[in-house]
């Protein structure tokens, strides 16, 4: 069977990786880019944890699976009933069976000045940004900004927020800087954080955020951003270190072809109860409309359900399956979620380290995920030089 996966995010690497175990299968997984990039671990590396725990070589992942060809291009056009795809290398890939696993992108709602001013922590191209930006500030105390403020105040942005704090304070040490405080500001436009937990796991991590210097302004919309000032509704808040981790959109591949999809209000794939958008076409991840989409989790159980459906002779319906919820709040806190259990602190800290580790071993051998599980615990000073060094 030859099957193309277009993606390199955790449904299409793990999609690949199953399909893969059976010989008769042809994968050809095009993405792009060289990577595998593990999100949750993305604010980890934005604070000066290493860059390893965030990002594994495709070409580490697939080392031995001789039935899988990876190629990095982007794709931009499909044509069902001629069943290709196009990319922008100019190249036509015609397919028997494929997958789309294209991952969401960031969105900043139109909101004026936001995509020119505002860093972010969604590529190695945007902490790069943000840590370059920092590290210069602490190297010019008499230009340290006095307020950062972090817009979003889903999981990315609170496990930002709790960490950062220990970050601004290495490299204060680091560079020798004047003791200056710094306020982190939260934003969230809800009525609270973390809108998709209960309101038990959110109120027990609103007072965590608090205990560790965390300012948390909810209900509040952003309107705009200058280079030095954010408008939230209506009061001008003074920074120069705004971080955008709210507002996520379907891949534009789906909009910009449209006319070969149902698509729902938000932008996704509507999909059957096979997780297919038409014959020989499946979508899943992010990019499908199902009851827990958007979470990494989710993208593996559609990866491995397709797979095992492509090798039954009698495929089997769609089940959504909720996963567990575990953030982390600092140095060895966190909180679990799962239906009704609900756990905080270090045990919960506990679960998390044990949740990443699972995560790597979904697409790596057993040494080489302990490996990479093994570097969240180390800090890189790769950002903490002279501006000189640097080129600034």
């Amino acid at each position: 069977m030859n099957i193309t996966i277009v993606g390199g995010g955790f449904g299409g690497v793990k999609a690949a990786l199953e399909l893969s175990k059976h010989r008769k299968n042809r994968v050809t997984l095009i993405s792009d880019k060289t990577d595998f990039q593990y999100y949750p671990a993305l604010y980890g590396t934005a604070t000066g944890r290493s860059h390893l725990q965030s990002w594994v070589p495709l070409g580490q992942i697939f080392a031995g699976r001789y039935n899988v060809e990876v190629i990095i291009d982007t794709v931009t056009k499909l044509d069902k009933t001629a069943r290709t795809i196009v990319g922008t290398s100019g190249t036509t890939y015609h397919y028997g069976t494929l997958i789309l696993a294209l991952g969401s992108v960031t969105t900043y709602f139109g909101i004026e000045g936001l995509n020119t001013y505002a860093y972010g922590i969604k590529s190695s191209a945007e902490i790069k940004r943000l840590k370059e930006h920092l590290a210069y500030e602490y190297e010019h105390p008499a230009e340290l900004d006095k307020r950062i403020v972090i817009v979003g105040a889903g999981p990315t942005g609170v496990e930002l927020a709790a960490s950062l704090g220990t970050y601004l304070k290495h490299l204060q040490h680091y560079y020798h800087t004047p003791n200056k405080k710094v306020a982190i500001d939260l934003v969230e436009a809800a009525p609270r954080i973390l809108p998709r937990m209960s309101e038990k796991a959110a109120a027990l991590i609103h007072q965590r955020l608090k205990g560790l210097g965390v300012n948390i302004e909810v209900g509040k919309a952003v309107q705009s951003e200058t280079v030095d000032t954010l408008m939230v509704s209506g009061k001008p808040i003074k920074s120069r270190t705004v971080i955008w981790t709210s507002g996520v959109a379907n891949n534009p591949f789906f909009t910009a072809n449209a006319d070969q999809f149902e698509l729902a209000k938000n932008g996704r794939v509507i999909v059957d109860d096979y997780m297919r958008a038409g014959k020989n076409l499946y979508v899943i991840g992010d990019n499908a409309v199902t009851k827990f989409g958007g979470l990494a989790q989710t993208a593996l159980h559609d990866a491995i359900f397709v797979a095992r459906n492509l090798n039954r002779r009698t495929p089997k319906k769609y089940k959504a399956v909720q996963p567990p919820v575990v953030i982390p709040v600092g140095e060895g806190w966190a909180v679990v979620e799962y239906k009704k259990l609900l756990l905080s602190g270090p045990i919960a800290s506990m679960i998390r380290s044990a949740a990443d580790y699972i995560g790597y071993h979904d697409i790596l051998p057993i040494g080489q995920a302990l490996g990479v599980w093994h570097s969240h615990r180390i800090y890189e000073d790769e950002y903490f030089s002279t501006a000189e060094q640097r080129g600034i």
